[in-house]
């Protein structure tokens, strides 16, 4: 009897413990903290009684803190990517190029833990003392407006090497040799006012896209033709990045809001103009995978 008692015992126990070792897990996500006391801050560099809207360099400082924030977005209006930046509190300098004085729009936005945000934006005004030269303006748009397409007899007209280079000598295409959707987009360059410049790209519905820059514009695969929608930019020029020199360049740049896109696109927006004539131009452009690439194009 006092065996079978034991026996017992000893059975309710494992069943105790068998139960509670299958008791559910609870799972707890913490406290959710929306940042809160957000504040920003944009000085335009070297204004002063006499220089309301700066210095022309186009140079604005942003300062930005905010509790219980863990990192923050910045978003410029004038095409440029925006800016995540980690913690609770950031300084950053970011230069616009619009010549002339031009009205930009600064938004910050604060993240919290799980996902939750805070938003503030402000409005300033900049002047930018930058102006492209009026003999290369009066090339690309020929005083008004002007239509381009890829130099496909041109050897190099396709063309990638080193980020330190300004030749292609990884890789140059010759004449007719690379995908059909590259060679029936038509690239209009229009002057606007006296000083900027919209361009428009009619690409027939695809343009080609490198392997490294697929997923930047949300597709998947190699070295193809895309269906990918272009619209109207309005350019900002700047005095080349590069280590170009006189040599080798004009030492103009010129960036595309959005996409970047000129008639092949590699996830860059920026493009140094190497050489421009009224009928030929001669293009570099930084892609995402860090390699320079070139391409020729001649007016139609």
């Amino acid at each position: 009897m006092i065996n079978n008692i034991k026996k017992y015992s000893v059975f309710v126990l494992i069943a105790a413990i068998g139960f509670g070792g299958c008791k559910k897990a609870e799972y707890s996500f913490g406290e959710i903290k929306t940042p809160i006391n957000l504040t920003m801050n944009a000085v335009v560099v070297g204004t002063d009684a006499t220089h309301l809207y700066g210095d022309g360099s186009g140079n604005v400082t942003i300062t930005s803190s905010a509790s219980n924030a863990l990192s923050f977005t910045v978003n410029y209006d004038d095409g440029n990517p925006v800016e995540v930046i980690g913690g609770n509190t950031f300084s950053v300098t970011h230069q616009f190029a619009t010549p002339d004085t031009s009205e930009h729009n600064i938004s910050v936005t604060a993240v919290g833990t799980g996902g939750s945000t805070s938003i503030i934006t402000k409005k300033i005004k900049v002047f930018v003392a930058f102006e492209p030269p009026a003999a290369i303006i009066a090339n690309l748009t020929n005083g008004g407006s002007q239509v381009w397409v890829t130099d496909k007899n041109a050897p190099g007209h396709v063309g990638v090497g080193p980020s330190t280079e300004f030749s292609p000598i990884w890789y140059a295409a010759g004449p007719g040799s690379r995908d059909a959707c590259l060679y029936d987009d038509e690239i209009t360059f229009t002057k606007v006012g006296s000083k900027n410049v919209n361009m428009s790209v009619d690409n027939k519905g695809q343009t080609f896209i490198i392997a490294a820059a697929t997923a930047f514009y949300s597709q998947a695969g190699g070295d193809n033709c895309y269906n990918i929608t272009t619209t109207s930019k309005a350019l900002t020029f700047a005095k080349a990045t590069s280590a170009s020199t006189p040599s080798n360049s004009t030492r103009l740049q010129f960036t595309v809001p959005g996409d970047g896109i000129v008639n092949f696109a590699t996830g860059g927006t920026t493009y140094e103009i190497l050489e421009i004539t009224p009928t030929t131009m001669h293009l570099r452009n930084i892609g995402v995978d860090g390699n320079a690439w070139f391409q020729k194009l001649r007016v139609k």
